[in-house]
């Protein structure tokens, strides 16, 4: 198993490091994601489990902004809500979000599995950012251009 230490920081050619939003569990998508030899942080990995239950949407993507890790999340409104989209747009995030909330925790791991080396190479741009995980492919949702 791979270090849980981060600095953060990561080689020009190293995929990044990606922060799992509580939404999307916190043992199918890691799983499957570290299967393919990702490093994932889930909110409980990062807080503890209590406390990943309580943390503020905000908090946790400043920090994503912070380390440098791009986002997975289910809530595509993310991109709506004052607070959250100003820590999207303050800490310059690049996120992926699911747009179907039925999806069951195997089905939004094969969507993320199966977009990973696309969601890899948006992930080389700059946020901030928004982009729709679908079964095929991913989308730009915000900033609309």
């Amino acid at each position: 198993m791979k270090s849980r230490r981060s600095s953060g920081r990561r080689r020009d050619d190293a995929p990044p490091e990606f922060l799992i939003d509580r939404s999307l569990g916190r043992l199918t998508l890691p799983a499957a994601l570290r299967a393919v030899e990702l490093t994932v942080w889930t909110l409980a990995d990062v807080y503890g489990e209590q406390a990943a239950q309580e943390v503020q949407d905000h908090n946790w993507i400043a920090l994503a902004a912070e380390r440098d890790w791009v986002v997975l999340c289910k809530d595509d409104r993310i991109r709506r809500r004052p607070a959250e989209r100003d820590a999207l747009i303050t800490g310059r995030v690049r996120a992926f979000c699911l747009t179907n909330a039925n999806l069951t925790f195997t089905e939004q791991a094969e969507y993320f599995v199966r977009n990973r080396f696309r969601i890899i190479q948006r992930s080389r741009k700059p946020g901030p950012y928004v982009y729709g995980v679908y079964k095929d492919g991913i989308e730009k949702l915000w900033p609309k251009e």
